[in-house]
């Protein structure tokens, strides 16, 4: 079974370094083990407060860069990205800053297929349903899904 670990932004509480930083260091890290997803950056709407968490698009832009920064130079891997559309748009500026790096999950429940943002060419993963629970489609064949995970 592959698998892997999230971590959900709360942007306005510490940086984008020491939230990183905190994934790793509490189970949200890599390893070459061919059943391990890099981790992934749970960035959307904030359920304790303003939808962009008070920062400016080119604030969360900074925000975000510096927490896959961090995880790169901790784990070897791009951070997967998980958000929505409607979030990321006023949020980040419509930013195109991640899409030759950092791999797309987005979470579409609207749209069949799933409409693309931010530069992303190509969804890795999409989340298409929250009902009865959330649910996802991996955009390849297994062996692509294996290679994800072998990096």
């Amino acid at each position: 079974m592959i698998r892997g670990a999230y971590h959900f932004a709360i942007p306005d509480g510490s940086s984008g370094a020491a939230q990183a930083n905190y994934f790793v260091d509490h189970g949200g890290g890599w390893s070459r083990d061919g059943k391990t997803l890099p981790g992934v950056l749970d960035i959307e709407y904030n359920p304790y407060g303003a939808t962009c968490y008070g920062l400016s698009p080119a604030a969360m832009v900074n925000w975000i860069r510096d927490f896959a920064t961090t995880y790169r130079a901790r784990t070897g891997r791009d951070v997967i990205l998980y958000t929505a559309r409607n979030w990321w748009v006023p949020c980040t500026g419509n930013s195109t800053a991640f899409s030759s790096a950092n791999p797309l999950w987005i979470a579409d429940y609207a749209n069949n297929p799933p409409v693309l943002f931010g530069g992303w060419g190509y969804r890795t993963i999409w989340q298409y349903t929250s009902s009865p629970l959330d649910q996802d489609y991996f955009n390849g064949a297994y062996d692509r899904l294996q290679a994800l995970a072998n990096g």
